[in-house]
């Protein structure tokens, strides 16, 4: 738990800067800051944005149709689409970590 608290003065650039970062990061500044000054790496990789919106849909699908199947509504179910798009998305992946090593 943080309890500890600290402050101190930047120029309006870093500010905006540090504000930058932190938000193409996902992350709050105080956890950009702690994470810079603990030498843990902040990692952003530009596109997995994408690629976790196209995961939700496809688990969104999937849960549907387990409801469904689970209802007695759907007895056989074609996936050769949505392993399509898996292994699409697997490899727009595998890129993405290739290109940020």
């Amino acid at each position: 738990m943080k309890k500890k608290p600290f402050a101190f003065r930047i120029s309006e650039s870093t500010y905006q800067t540090l504000k930058r970062k932190a938000r193409r990061g996902k992350v709050t500044m105080t956890e950009f800051l702690e994470r810079a000054i603990t030498d843990k790496e902040v990692v952003v990789v530009d596109g997995v944005q994408e690629l976790i919106g196209e995961l939700k849909a496809i688990g969104r699908n999937l849960n549907q149709l387990t409801t469904l199947a689970n209802m007695g509504k759907v007895d056989a179910v074609y996936l050769a689409e949505t392993k399509a798009q898996l292994s699409g998305i697997y490899e727009k992946l595998s890129a993405l970590c290739e290109v940020n090593r």
